[in-house]
């Protein structure tokens, strides 16, 4: 790509929204370890020094890609969670979980990769941002979980949604992962092993409520 500093709005957009296409393709495609900042530059049609004019750092260009997946997942998980009467059925939660995590393949793509990301070289302000971001759409969904299931309160709200994001990250990766395993599972003998991401998730999601509100 040809490039000319942008200056307007629009055009910083475009480039920014240029080097986050690249650089979740790379990370889905290589994983996050072996993409390098360079790489993304490349991908994208850039020079590493002119990417720099936008970002920090590969951890810096996740936290965003993230930051704005999490934040379109949350408003419909949210939206539909203030659905649910008191009391609701274990599964009715799960199923608003399942449901709104299942369209957003990208952002449960990249799920795994977060704490990755965060242990290595974010900036300070980048990383202070998103934690910002994450602790105050966490607290909302937290606020709907007690609503919802007045035994669960407080950390053990916090407890739920963090049992119930290792159990998405693990169930997705056996899902989609391993080519050939899936090829294996394609077989006849073989379709009652074949991971099933909706129902293990929603199953999982489930005896991690009732646990917490027997507990």
């Amino acid at each position: 790509m040809n490039w000319q500093r942008a200056r307007t709005d629009e055009k910083k957009n475009e480039r920014k929204e240029a080097v986050y296409k690249a650089a979740f393709s790379l990370f889905k495609a290589k994983g996050y370890e072996n993409v390098s900042f360079n790489a993304i530059a490349t991908e994208a049609g850039f020079t590493k020094s002119n990417v720099y004019r936008y970002f920090d750092s590969k951890e810096d260009i996740f936290l965003l890609i993230f930051a704005e997946l999490f934040e379109n997942w949350f408003k419909e998980c949210n939206e539909r969670l203030g659905n649910l009467k008191q009391n609701a059925p274990e599964s009715d939660f799960a199923k608003v979980w399942v449901d709104t995590m299942s369209v957003q393949p990208k952002f449960l793509d990249l799920i795994p990769i977060l704490f990755v990301s965060l242990e290595n070289n974010s900036s300070y302000e980048q990383l202070l941002n998103f934690k910002r971001l994450s602790k105050g759409l966490l607290y909302q969904l937290t606020i709907e979980i007690s609503r919802i299931y007045p035994e669960i309160q407080d950390e053990q709200a916090f407890k739920l949604l963090t049992m119930s994001y290792a159990a998405t990250g693990n169930y997705w990766a056996a899902a989609t992962k391993n080519n050939t395993l899936n090829r294996i599972y394609q077989q006849e003998e073989f379709q009652d092993l074949k991971p099933n991401f909706e129902y293990e998730l929603s199953t999982a999601i489930e005896i991690i409520i009732k646990g917490l509100k027997a507990g």
